[in-house]
């Protein structure tokens, strides 16, 4: 009995147990959000909340974007060894620059969409300079190349367009080392305590290169080498849309979610549609159809074409220069000719009873084949057409 007493005091002890493991699994999993795991860190939540859609959303849109930038960078690196024209060489290093910061605009995407922390804080205030800068400069140099294709028919070379590139995107590099040492470094404050104007005062620089890129993009529809202006169209709507998207997250980033009263949940929002926006629009407009123009065969410059009036005629050469004509053609030619030099030193023939007739010129009484038409009999002079009007002196 005493042994049947300690089992029966034993089992409501576990079963309280059980019961306490149960419900703070229950409470666990209603406190996660649908579609995480249990095991999930906060930071990461808006990568899979189902509640929070935009996360997933651009989450889609930002990785199709990485896959996109990264088949466009394998297709150039394939090709390479088979460009062979120098103007559509030399540009490959700003290309790659261009795609480079392109992926660094999807990359960053995913910063803006887990929860801030020091670490994330610092690549958002040092990466959205730089990259944005990256991809303006590439543009900016485009702009430079097109200019003098479409003037002069010769592009700068490789080294100029890449060095420029570089150049230009290394002054929002110190922009934003200056800015994160001033205000972390020296102040000793958080790396995520900044103001949204602070935020956009630091990307002023970036804002010069866009308006210069779109003023000389202007410039490229206009020259004589007119093979090159689609070009031209294409970074001409690239920069009107990059305008576009950055006047409105200026515009929601600093006033408009204020005036919501939504500024602490719809900041990142804002600023992680403007990176993925500006990145689809780098890839349609210029992205693709600078490779597509980088990798199609150019055609051949010597090749005339038949059908473009604007091009200056050929010479005309003589006819028995590039086609052997019958032999019969031949003598009935050197016939003609000594028939046609003794009715001018006669100046008239007579023909039995009908006495004198006028002569005239050879050619204009007399019908003359033309070299095509005897070629096309076999080498046998034609007779005259009914409707020729010297038929009756044949």
């Amino acid at each position: 009995f005493v042994v049947s007493d300690r089992k029966m005091k034993t089992y409501p002890a576990i079963g309280f147990f059980l019961v306490l493991v149960v419900s703070y699994g229950s409470s666990e999993n209603s406190s996660t959000p649908q579609g995480c795991g249990l095991d999930l860190l906060p930071q990461y939540v808006y990568l899979c909340d189902l509640d929070a859609v935009w996360g997933i959303v651009l989450e889609a849109v930002a990785g199709a974007g990485v896959l996109t930038t990264l088949l466009l960078m394998l297709v150039l690196l394939v090709r390479l060894p088979f460009i062979k024209d120098k103007e559509k060489k030399s540009p490959l290093g700003m290309h790659f620059l261009f795609l480079l910061g392109t992926l660094g605009l999807f990359g960053l995407t995913f910063a803006f969409i887990i929860r801030e922390d020091e670490l994330v804080c610092w690549a958002r205030r040092f990466l959205w300079g730089v990259a944005f800068a990256l991809c303006f400069s590439c543009l900016l140099a485009q702009g430079w190349r097109l200019r003098r294709l479409l003037g002069r028919g010769q592009s700068p070379s490789g080294w100029q367009l890449a060095g420029l590139a570089l150049g230009l995107a290394l002054v929002q590099v110190i922009i934003a080392s200056e800015w994160l040492i001033l205000t972390v470094v020296r102040d000793g404050r958080r790396a995520c305590g900044y103001e949204p104007m602070d935020f956009v005062m630091a990307s002023i620089y970036v804002m010069l290169l866009m308006v210069l890129a779109a003023g000389l993009s202007f410039f490229t529809l206009c020259g004589k080498f007119k093979k090159w202006k689609k070009n031209g169209v294409c970074l001409v709507i690239t920069l009107f849309f990059s305008l576009l998207i950055w006047v409105a997250w200026m515009t929601m980033y600093l006033f408009g979610n204020a005036e919501l009263q939504r500024r602490d949940r719809w900041s990142d929002p804002t600023l992680a549609i403007a990176l993925v926006s500006s990145g689809w629009v780098f890839v349609i407009f210029h992205a693709i159809p600078e490779v597509h123009c980088t990798i199609l065969p150019s055609q051949q410059e010597n090749t005339p074409n038949y059908f473009d009036t604007s091009q200056p005629r050929m010479r005309e050469t003589a006819f028995e220069e590039d086609i052997q004509l019958p032999r019969s053609y031949m003598e009935n030619k050197a016939f003609s000719m000594d028939e046609h030099n003794a009715a001018l030193r006669t100046a008239g023939f007579r023909n039995g009873s009908l006495g004198s007739r006028p002569s005239a010129p050879f050619r204009s009484n007399v019908y003359q084949p033309t070299e095509m038409a005897v070629v096309l009999n076999g080498g046998t002079i034609p007779t005259a057409p009914p409707s020729y009007t010297g038929r009756h002196l044949w």
